[in-house]
């Protein structure tokens, strides 16, 4: 086994028992990196590195191991002097800083992709990478620089606040900021949760919603009969913009029974979905895709060449093409109002949009609550009728 591949079996090993601590090669020599006790204070951990001087070869690397795991014992009981490491108490200089924040971002991208809870799918990890954690880092980068600081806690608060209140942004930015404050071991502030405040839809957007009938007036307005049954898939079945180019649509066919199935490839992983309203099938010409799902626009979708976010854009742009009213996620949001005012219960609903009930119901938590209140008010007048 050649260095290189030992030292990612090491780290894989450390990461899986908790230890931020990495043994890495740096110009034909090893070092240790990770959160060290600060050089100046002592009091705070930081990401920095002990240099062994050690040469990059196999006996190296075992005695390396050995100094690693004396560094984690002398932290664990207060005893840790950077004096004992060849090293001086003294500030970071500023220069310093665009090297410590690539390699702290560098280091938490590797840990992200080794997390075995996340390896079911590799096309899903590079999606929410992409989307829903390097945007977010890279402004918490560029707030480090042009404040010339290492992240602590009062840095990510500031990247937080860059995000509208009860915005989308700001809950996945909470969740990436987050993900990495936990890596770097900082701690965050204590209001961090309630300055995160979960996303939903904007108060003022939920009453924009299309209804069905613009919907299918909708439909007659795109040219493309192929982008027409891309469109007529997301308004019956609630699709995510890529999911319909990743499902099973052979249900779809004379004797199939229309229940569609998002395949393992997709953000969320394999689910089922049943459509609201079935007639719509029919309407949209749907039941032609389950003998031929050739019929869909020709998007690549090889996930060693595109990312699911990629194919979604595809999506975006063909709406925005074709100058339509109502956006790829009006659908979505349509086809789940559309459950709730039938009464299909939030667990069932939120298992078909791939999503979490706690997402679920505070996404649709208007239509929830008046759905609940006006059963309530039923049930109410009905005892008092009998």
């Amino acid at each position: 086994m050649d260095i290189n591949s030992k030292l990612i079996q090491i780290n894989q090993g450390l990461l899986e028992r908790g230890v931020s601590l990495r043994i890495e090669q740096r110009g034909g020599r090893l070092n240790l990196r990770g959160p060290l006790p600060d050089k100046e204070t002592g009091d705070s951990m930081k990401v920095q590195r002990i240099s062994l001087h050690l040469p990059a070869n196999q006996k190296s690397i075992d005695e390396s191991e050995k100094i690693l795991e004396m560094v984690l014992l002398q932290i664990k009981h207060n005893q840790f002097s950077w004096s004992h490491w060849g090293g001086k108490q003294k500030s970071k200089k500023a220069k310093e800083l665009p090297d410590e924040l690539d390699h702290s971002i560098q280091r938490f991208k590797e840990a992200f992709f080794l997390d075995p809870h996340r390896r079911k799918s590799i096309s899903g990890m590079k999606t929410t990478w992409h989307s829903a954690y390097l945007p977010y880092i890279r402004r918490l980068s560029a707030l480090a620089r042009s404040q010339k600081k290492f992240i602590d806690s009062q840095l990510l608060l500031d990247a937080l606040k860059s995000y509208g209140e009860s915005t989308r942004s700001r809950q996945q930015c909470a969740t990436a900021l987050g993900a990495l404050a936990k890596y770097l071991e900082i701690q965050l502030p204590n209001d961090w949760r309630a300055e995160a405040s979960g996303y939903g839809l904007h108060q003022a957007h939920f009453r924009e919603l299309p209804n069905d009938k613009t919907i299918l007036e909708g439909f007659l307005k795109i040219p493309n009969p192929r982008w027409r049954l891309v469109y007529g898939l997301m308004a019956t079945y609630g699709l995510r913009n890529h999911e319909v180019f990743f499902c099973d649509l052979s249900a779809l066919g004379i004797n199939g029974d229309k229940v569609l199935r998002v395949l393992p490839t997709t953000k969320t992983g394999e689910h089922q979905v049943w459509p609201f309203h079935p007639e719509w099938i029919e309407i949209f010409g749907l039941e032609q895709l389950g003998n031929s799902k050739g019929l869909l626009p020709a998007v690549k979708t090889n996930l060693r060449e595109t990312t699911l976010q990629q194919v979604g854009r595809r999506v975006s742009e063909q709406f925005r093409r074709y100058e339509l009213p109502i956006s790829p996620y009006d659908l979505r949001h349509a086809w789940a109002v559309r459950t709730i005012h039938i009464g299909l219960p939030d667990t069932v609903s939120a298992r078909m949009m791939g999503h979490s009930v706690a997402i679920h119901t505070r996404t649709y938590h208007h239509w929830i609550t008046r759905r609940d209140q006006q059963q309530a008010v039923d049930t109410a007048l009905s005892r008092k009728a009998s």
